[in-house]
């Protein structure tokens, strides 16, 4: 199973983006994003890569389910 995460573009640089996930930054690659991404578009990684652009909402409400979803499985 493949999960791709939601996160929040805060730098770009060329075709490298810097993502902010719950305050962990990682650098992603662009090129497979079909669209072109702004500093706060959120953004779907998988691998190392940002494959689709999403809504501020529907990225806040994955990530909330995924927290969930880590709370139960630490319970």
């Amino acid at each position: 199973m493949c999960l791709a995460i939601p996160s929040e573009i805060v730098e770009i640089r060329d075709q490298t983006a810097t993502i902010d996930l719950a305050g962990v930054r990682r650098e992603v690659s662009l090129l497979l994003l079909p669209e072109e991404a702004s500093v706060g578009d959120y953004v779907l990684v998988h691998a190392g890569f940002a494959i689709q652009k999403i809504d501020k909402e529907a990225a806040e409400e994955t990530l909330q389910l995924l927290a969930e979803i880590a709370q139960q499985e630490n319970a």
